[in-house]
């Protein structure tokens, strides 16, 4: 059996039910790699629904579909096996968040043989071309290990929304040309930080390399420190310009949920651990979201983000005393929006 570091284990043998043809698009290619695609859903099955008939005209036909369903309470999974007979549906019965139940999913194609593996959000729509570009990247260069699509708005389809991430090393983490109208959709690929988890399409040698998503994280940055890893055993990491798919949040929009921003806060320091930061630059990135906290707290401009100012010192607090996974019961019991089937709020960062 294969292990991640954080003892996950990955993929060994096929079940029989996972030994028969490939789900998705069509029939399979013996040419063509198999992509093993995981959903997560959780009562939104109108915006799943959208997503998946996206990949139903994708014009990548070796397609094995998974929908890891975080305990809707919408009957999604049942009225998602009838419109897509296709799709496997797992049920956790209860959020596991992002990084579980992707691994849950990922461990399953894994054992079916998935050759590649993507990670697509419910609330997005992929182009046709979308599926087969990336899988092209990864087979045109075998030091590639992560790539992802350019990502647009899709109220704006050509004002970009990720097009590859930048970290810096204190861990904080950015889209640099988010809010751009794209001008280089043809632009060849190029190597970045990270990709999002939003869409993330990764080959299946780099996962047995570094293992799966740190479930420590439960969602945010779990795909930033993936990318890490991956890039440390020797991948790159890369942005495939011409793979295109538009993500359903509206332009300019920065949640400002209590959930969000203490998994931002906590994960960006466990970010910096699992990368091996030193204790220096824990420290100095710790101070600084004290130090954000206490002007939100004090200064009358914060006035708005003033009662999310304890929230971000729970998130240190948490992260001192080794307390990860789901967010406590307190910041949660604040949650002001709606949340993702990983977890997340509706609206993510741009």
């Amino acid at each position: 059996m294969l292990l991640s570091m954080q003892g996950i284990p990955l993929g060994t043998r096929a079940s029989a039910a996972d030994q028969r043809a490939p789900l998705g698009g069509g029939a399979r290619s013996s040419l063509a790699p198999t992509v093993g695609l995981v959903l997560l859903s959780w009562n939104r099955f109108d915006l799943l629904a959208a997503c998946l008939e996206s990949v139903r005209r994708s014009d990548y036909r070796s397609i094995r579909i998974i929908v890891v369903d975080n305990g809707s309470t919408d009957g999604s999974p049942a009225r998602l096996r009838e419109r897509f007979p296709e799709v496997t549906v797992i049920e956790n019965g209860r959020n596991l968040g992002f990084a579980a139940a992707s691994n849950i999913g990922l461990r399953r194609l894994l054992d079916a043989g998935a050759d590649l593996l993507l990670l697509l959000n419910d609330d997005t729509v992929i182009s046709p071309t979308m599926i087969a570009t990336l899988a092209r990247a990864l087979a045109s260069d075998a030091t590639i290990g992560v790539v992802g699509p350019t990502i647009y708005y899709a109220a704006e389809p050509r004002t970009i929304w990720f097009a590859g991430g930048v970290i810096d090393r204190f861990g904080q983490a950015g889209h640099p040309r988010a809010g751009e109208q794209d001008q280089d959709g043809d632009a060849p690929p190029r190597d970045v930080d990270y990709i999002s988890g939003c869409a993330l399409m990764v080959r299946r040698a780099a996962l047995e390399r570094v293992g799966l998503l740190d479930e420590r994280f439960f969602a945010y940055y779990e795909e930033t420190e993936l990318c890490a890893r991956v890039r440390a055993s020797g991948y790159r990491i890369v942005i495939v310009p011409q793979a295109k798919m538009w993500h359903k949040v509206r332009p300019g929009d920065r949640p400002s949920s209590p959930v969000y921003l203490y998994l931002m806060a906590r994960n960006r320091l466990l970010y910096l651990r699992c990368t091996g930061a030193s204790a220096l630059t824990i420290l100095v990135a710790t101070l600084a979201i004290v130090r954000t906290a206490a002007s939100w707290a004090l200064r009358p401009r914060h006035r708005a983000m003033r009662r999310h100012a304890g929230t971000l010192l729970t998130a240190v607090r948490d992260f001192w005393l080794g307390r990860f996974g789901a967010p406590p019961a307190a910041v949660q019991q604040r949650q002001s929006c709606p949340t993702t089937p990983g977890g997340r709020p509706t609206s993510q960062p741009a």
